[in-house]
């Protein structure tokens, strides 16, 4: 499922080489920066898709596509932890089109999608049960 969101680019960050496969950027959008209580929200760009936030700056008003992604994991002890994590398929300036989702390059696929990674989830994706 995309979900999407409107806010004020609060904080970003350098990318972050975390395997030798898997790279990310985060960045901090303000939401409701009007209400008393704004909500400072982290977000995070994965592989080629780190780099739509060049050219980006603290305080531009952005709309971001992203999915909601939850997963489980234990530990060497066996304890067991669930992380979530909001998952940014694209990032545009309020008022123009969609142009800062990279072009799938050598990397991608000739589906469109980089790499691995699947593509975003459709609204009218049917779940088969």
């Amino acid at each position: 499922m995309n979900m999407q969101t409107q806010g004020r680019i609060h904080a970003i960050f350098d990318a972050a080489q975390v395997t030798q496969r898997f790279r990310k950027r985060e960045f901090v959008l303000e939401l409701d920066g009007a209400s008393r209580y704004p909500q400072y929200v982290m977000f995070q760009l994965t592989g080629d898709r780190c780099e739509a936030l060049d050219g980006f700056s603290p305080g531009e008003e952005v709309s971001v596509e992203f999915s909601l992604r939850g997963r489980e994991w234990t530990s060497p002890k066996g304890e067991v932890r669930f992380f979530n994590s909001l998952e940014v398929w694209s990032v545009d300036r309020v008022g123009e089109t969609r142009a800062a989702a990279p072009e799938t390059g050598a990397a991608g696929s000739s589906d469109g999608t980089l790499g691995d990674e699947p593509p975003p989830p459709t609204d009218d994706d049917e779940i088969p049960f």
